[in-house]
């Protein structure tokens, strides 16, 4: 039976790469920062939201991730790479 779950047990494989490049971005941007950006851009989601993301404990959709890649300036690509 398949198993929606990282061999981890994580529930989305690109919260630990949203994670790193949100830190890597020239200007500091917290989790509240980037929750923020993704709600000016249209999208209702929180902190905890990005938190729970960022740890693999929240599903993304495909919409959530393409708003995600905007807010970074990257690619959906870049975000689903390991």
């Amino acid at each position: 039976m398949y198993k929606n779950k990282t061999a981890e047990g994580k529930n989305n494989i690109c919260g630990q790469k949203i994670k790193e490049i949100r830190k890597n971005l020239p200007e500091r941007t917290s989790q509240r920062k980037l929750a923020d950006m993704l709600q000016i851009a249209g999208l209702d989601i929180d902190k905890n939201a990005v938190q729970r993301i960022e740890d693999g404990k929240r599903f993304v959709t495909d919409i959530e991730l393409k708003a995600i890649a905007a807010a970074l300036n990257v690619t959906y690509q870049d975000l689903l790479d390991l």
